[in-house]
């Protein structure tokens, strides 16, 4: 797919973002309720449609760092979940993942530090934290997921607020449930599962608040908590577009990357690219089903290392 680059574009935020590769994917340990290691995986049109993300991102006016995959890392290919740029665009706190990631964690250390980022740790060994992937800025908030892939969530919130300088929103998207109304729990992680583990398949940012203009955010409404749901609704200077859950878990349609003025998004999720588009926004689609296998797109694949 050729996508032509617009050079009047200049991003508000996500001016560069960092990518790696896709030739080690495989759905082979099940680490979310979106994969089925059951399922046949298709690697060479993974590696495709990751291009093609890339290829998009560039083509709104996003600087993309391209480095190699960790080798044998079956969900390497989503940076976002690495760590969490701070408001200096300096300081990254690297993830701690669950089971089956581990090995990804050193390799992407040595990459922040060859990109010049201060690199901090969590204190507890025993916590967990999903990066950017369940930790989204809005202007001076973070939007930040707890209890799937960060907890405990309120130390984890705290030492984000403490160390990289944000305002957080501490939210709770919905557990997926077994029919005796008890948790799902993944058998590989040992943790909770739910469609929505990280927040970036929930809500996405698509615009900044500013002295000028509202802020806009794109939710899943069925995606999250009543209060959580609060949360969001009473955000100052913010208008929302409430993306149907049948986009949101069909084709990962919120899990998007936004510039303030262009998004780059997963193909097939109609109602909400028109109301993108009605919004004044520039839309650039992609085909990502092959990720899609692995519980991932657009947003997954790309780690902001410059706001």
């Amino acid at each position: 797919m050729m996508f032509t680059k617009h050079k009047h574009f200049s991003p508000q935020f996500n001016r560069q973002v960092l990518m790696s590769g896709a030739e080690y994917m495989s759905n082979q340990l099940a680490l979310n309720p979106y994969m089925d290691s059951s399922v046949p995986f298709d690697v060479k049109k993974a590696v495709q449609q990751h291009t093609g993300i890339w290829k998009a991102l560039e083509s709104i006016g996003i600087a993309v760092i391209k480095r190699d995959a960790p080798k044998d890392c079956q969900d390497g290919i989503f940076t976002a979940n690495e760590g969490l740029l701070g408001v200096d665009n300096k300081t990254i706190l690297i993830a701690r993942l669950p089971k089956g990631r581990e090995q990804e964690t050193p390799y992407f250390d040595n990459i922040f530090r060859e990109l010049d980022k201060t690199v901090l740790y969590l204190p507890n060994t025993d916590w967990f934290f999903s990066g950017q992937g369940d930790a989204l800025r809005y202007g001076p908030y973070l939007l930040a997921g707890q209890q799937f892939r960060t907890a405990p969530g309120p130390e984890v919130h705290a030492f984000i607020a403490e160390h990289l300088g944000y305002e957080v929103i501490s939210l709770q998207a919905k557990a997926l449930l077994n029919d005796d109304g008890s948790r799902n729990m993944n058998d590989v992680t040992g943790l909770p599962n739910s469609e929505f583990y990280d927040i970036d398949y929930a809500i996405a940012p698509i615009r900044w608040p500013s002295a000028t203009q509202k802020g806009l955010l794109v939710v899943c409404r069925e995606a999250l908590e009543p209060e959580s749901l609060d949360k969001i609704i009473a955000l100052p200077n913010t208008e929302i577009i409430w993306a149907p859950y049948d986009e949101a878990t069909g084709v990962s349609a919120c899990n998007l990357v936004a510039t303030g003025e262009a998004v780059v998004m997963n193909a097939g999720a109609p109602v909400l690219e028109k109301a993108l588009r009605k919004a004044g926004l520039h839309v650039v689609t992609t085909v990502n089903d092959e990720l899609k296998k692995n519980g991932g797109s657009v947003r997954c694949t790309t780690l902001t290392t410059l706001h």
